[in-house]
This record gives C-alpha cells, structure tokens and sequence, in this order.
C-alpha cells in the first residue's frame, strides 16, 4: 500500500511540473515553429537561424521550422497558433505582442520563446521578469520604457515642434501602454498629441490624408510588427505629405523614415536562439527570466532630412549610432 500511495504522489509531482523538452534521441528532429503577425520579409529570421546553428543545430538534421505568417491581419493569428500546436511542435517562437498573446491563448504545455513584446508583464503574457512561471518565457523589446525617448529624440532634431500624430494598431496587446507613455512624453515636452488607429495595412492611406487635415509637424509610430511590415508605404506616405517621422525600429529608417530610436531586431533575435537552445536541452520556460535589451540604437536617414529641407542638429547627429547619407 505504501509502495502504491508513492507512486501516485510521484505521478501528481510529474503532471504539476512546468514543462520542458525531452532529451534529444540520436536521430530526432525538434520541429520550431514560428509565428508573426507581419509578412516573411518583415523579420530578420536569418538571425535567428545562424544563432542555432553557432549553438550547433542543423536544419533538416537536429531540427525543422514550421513558419506562420499573418501578413498583417492580427485576427488570422489565433487559427494560425492553433494549428502549430496541431502540429505538435516541440516549440513555438513568436513574434510581436499580437503573436505572443495568440501563442498563449492556444497552448500552456507547448513552451513559448516570446520575441520583442513591449511590456511583456504589462500584457499579462508573464507573471514576472525573473519568474515567468507557465510556460512563456523570451525576449523582451522593452518599447514600453523608452517610447517617450523616441519623441523626445524627434523634438531635439525639430526645435520647433509643436503637433505629433500617433500612429497605432489598436489591435496590439501593447498599444494602449505604449501609446499612454507617449502621451505622457509629449505632455512633459509641451509637444500636442493627436491619435489615429490604423488595424490593417488598407487604412494606411486614410490615415495619412487625415494628418495632412490635422497640420501636424511630425509622426510617431507606436511600435507595432505591422508598421514594420509596411515600411516602404509609410515612408513614401510620410514623405509625400512632407511629414517627418519617428520610429522603434531602424528597418523603417533605413526604408526611408527619418528617425528611429530602439532594441535592433536581429539582435532580439540572435538572443532568441539561446532561450530555444536551453529549452530544448530541458530548460523550464517558467523559470527562464526574461532578457531586456542593453543596447539601443539612434539611427538618422540624412537624405530624407534633406528631402524635406530639414537640418539636424549637430547636437543630434553627434549622439547618433548610424547616420544613412
């Protein structure tokens, strides 16, 4: 009988323990999958690749990626989550807020690497940065917590500026704290703010045309994986309506935008790589902290400056990490 109750007891300890991948059998394949809310050409996934490979992983040998794509319609992503944990991958990477919170919603057995939430204790998504708990841990983008700096940034660059619009993707778990600490910076700088929600990449257009009735002096971006995505379309709009603008990211400088301030993506991602290596090798993703990022990058596209007749300061362009000339 005691032999009997000793064995139940052990059974409840291994059915309440978070969990974590099996060791690996000669010959097994781990199958990651991957899901995003924007488009394949939107994410640096290339760093995440050479990260498992430096860890010693080989694709189609030690491990396989299953890809999920919503090309920028957040509502595609649930049914997208769902069919990964269908699929029974031994891991999920997800990208972006909207992904994070679609992954979640699916699945608390499958392990979770989160990849660039803004406030991934804010969303709900972890229980702690030190702790996670469950079965969600990663990197976080820390967007919530240098917002402000972004439009202080763009005000030091435009003395002058007055009126800000907002961009935002309601649709982002992370908006709302994002856009909040926004506000607040703007506030604190005496800069008028104005807020248009954009869900989808069609209302772009409309978006645009109502800045140029608001006669704002300048845009921001709240950080969204789909304001990534649409890059090209943003700068070419911002530069048609003669607006400079500010973004999380360097891709939508280097795209044409004027300004960004932020974590670089494919450092996120190359960070990514050690969180599904650990796992892998049994590591509990509830017990995994959280990474924030050390570095964040200034980066100035100086020929837009010049297309739209601005000078920088040299007080800014000093403080810069990259200038595009």
């Amino acid at each position: 009988m005691r032999r009997i109750g000793l064995a139940v007891v052990l059974a409840g300890v291994l059915a309440l323990a978070p969990l974590a991948v099996d060791a690996q059998q000669p010959g097994q394949i781990y199958r990651i999958g991957f899901i995003s809310g924007t488009a394949a050409d939107a994410v640096p996934l290339p760093k995440l690749r050479a990260g498992l490979r430096e860890l010693g992983y080989v694709e189609g040998k030690t491990i396989a990626f299953e890809y999920r794509f919503a090309e920028d319609k957040n509502e595609r992503l649930p049914a997208l989550a769902a069919e990964l944990v269908r699929n029974k991958v031994d891991i999920i990477v997800a990208h972006g807020s909207p992904a994070i919170h679609a992954a979640k919603e699916a699945t608390n057995a499958i392990p979770v690497v989160m990849l660039g939430p803004g406030d991934p204790v804010g969303t709900g998504f972890v229980a702690s940065l030190a702790r996670p708990g469950g079965n969600i841990t990663g990197v976080s983008n820390t967007d919530v917590g240098v917002a402000a700096k972004r439009l202080e940034l763009l005000k030091a660059a435009l003395p002058k500026l007055s009126r800000v619009i907002a961009l935002r993707n309601p649709t982002n778990p992370a908006a709302e704290l994002l856009f909040k600490e926004t506000q607040d910076g703007a506030r604190s700088l005496g800069i008028e703010i104005h807020l248009i929600d954009v869900r989808t990449p069609v209302e772009l257009e409309r978006a645009f045309s109502m800045m140029a009735k608001a006669r704002a002096d300048a845009l921001i971006a709240i950080a969204d994986p789909m304001f990534l995505s649409q890059r090209k379309q943003i700068a070419n709009l911002a530069m048609t309506k003669r607006l400079p603008s500010v973004f999380a990211r360097n891709e939508n400088v280097e795209a044409g935008g004027l300004m960004s301030y932020g974590a670089v993506l494919g450092d996120l991602y190359r960070q990514a790589a050690t969180y599904v290596d650990k796992i892998l090798k049994g590591a509990k993703p509830g017990e995994l902290p959280v990474e924030q990022p050390t570095k964040f990058e200034l980066v100035i596209n100086l020929k837009t400056a010049k297309a739209l007749g601005l000078t920088i300061p040299q007080s800014v362009l000093g403080r810069a990490d990259q200038v595009i000339e």
